[in-house]
C-alpha cells in the first residue's frame, strides 16, 4: 500500500487535539496506518530514579497519529498529492503547485 507521506516529510496535523501543529515525520507504521510526528501528540511517562535518570521525573514522548489526520506541506502550504511517471519512475506531485516532491 502506498501512502501520501513518508519519513522526513514536513506535515501539518488537520484533526485532533494537535490540529494546526506542524512537524516532521519521524516514523511510519505501515501495518496500522499511523505516523509519529515530532513534537505532536506528546505522552507523559513518569519515571522512577535509576542509574540512567538519577532524578526521575516526567518524560514526554511523541505518540502516533492516524495517517489520514496529517497533510503534506509544500511551499509552506498544505497540499494534496498526485502521482505521475517520470523517466520510468513513479513520483509524487503536489496538486497545488504541480511540483515534483522527493
Amino acid at each position: 500500500m502506498k501512502f501520501h507521506v513518508k519519513k522526513n516529510d514536513e506535515v501539518i496535523i488537520i484533526a485532533g487535539d494537535d490540529k494546526g501543529k506542524k512537524g516532521r515525520i519521524i516514523e511510519v507504521d505501515r501495518k496500522n496506518s499511523r505516523v509519529i510526528v515530532d513534537g505532536a501528540n506528546l505522552n507523559s511517562k513518569h519515571t522512577k530514579p535509576s542509574a540512567k535518570t538519577p532524578n526521575g521525573g516526567i518524560v514526554k514522548t511523541p505518540g502516533s497519529i492516524h495517517i489520514s489526520n496529517v497533510q503534506l506541506i509544500s511551499d509552506g502550504k498544505p497540499t494534496r498529492i498526485g502521482r505521475k511517471e517520470e523517466k520510468g519512475k513513479t513520483v509524487r506531485v503536489s496538486s497545488k503547485t504541480g511540483k515534483t516532491l522527493n
